[in-house]
């Protein structure tokens, strides 16, 4: 009995560690967001031109030509994009959703995937110093963003990718126009 009870605890330990692992949904983010907007999603293609015009502009690399990005809008007038960036941490993904307004600052960053260990995660008010925030050169850790205490592979990896979509974010709106 006490055998099962131990297995019933264990299992019930994993399943709450694997919703914690997986975060907010990317349509529960977006609702909050950008609340009473219809949001369209898409996959857009960079050329080669593109991915190295963003690499340079972030300072990172971008691993892959296919972006998946969420367009919103409100009365037909557009209030914000989002993009979906998935990377590894050390050894294990994380995905990103980062939420842009109509300008291209940052809005919100939402975890949607974490499968490090849950002390690893970067916490919401760590998160939180990214808004209002553009792609500039103060934008790095132990710059304008703070370091997490061990979690520096966390917060290299996350400020990455918020440099990487602020880049692909501004070639991408700068040939839509």
């Amino acid at each position: 009995m006490r055998l099962r009870l131990c297995a019933i605890g264990i299992g019930l330990w994993a399943a709450a560690a694997a919703l914690q692992a997986q975060g907010i949904s990317r349509e529960e983010a977006l609702a909050d967001v950008y609340s009473g907007a219809q949001i369209r999603s898409e996959q857009v293609f960079l050329t080669a031109a593109q991915m190295k015009q963003a690499a340079a502009a972030a300072g990172t690399d971008v691993p892959s030509p296919l972006v998946a990005r969420y367009l919103a809008a409100r009365g037909g007038t557009p209030v914000g994009r989002a993009y979906v960036d998935t990377h590894i941490v050390r050894t294990k993904k994380e995905s990103l959703l980062i939420s842009l307004d109509a300008d291209g600052r940052l809005l919100r960053i939402d975890v949607t995937a974490f499968l490090e260990p849950p002390e690893y995660r970067a916490s919401e008010p760590w998160l939180r110093q990214y808004r209002g925030r553009e792609l500039a050169d103060d934008l790095g850790i132990n710059r304008a963003i703070r370091p997490i205490a061990g979690a520096t592979l966390t917060a290299r990896a996350t400020n990455a990718a918020v440099r990487r979509v602020l880049a692909i974010d501004h070639v991408l709106t700068g040939e839509d126009q």
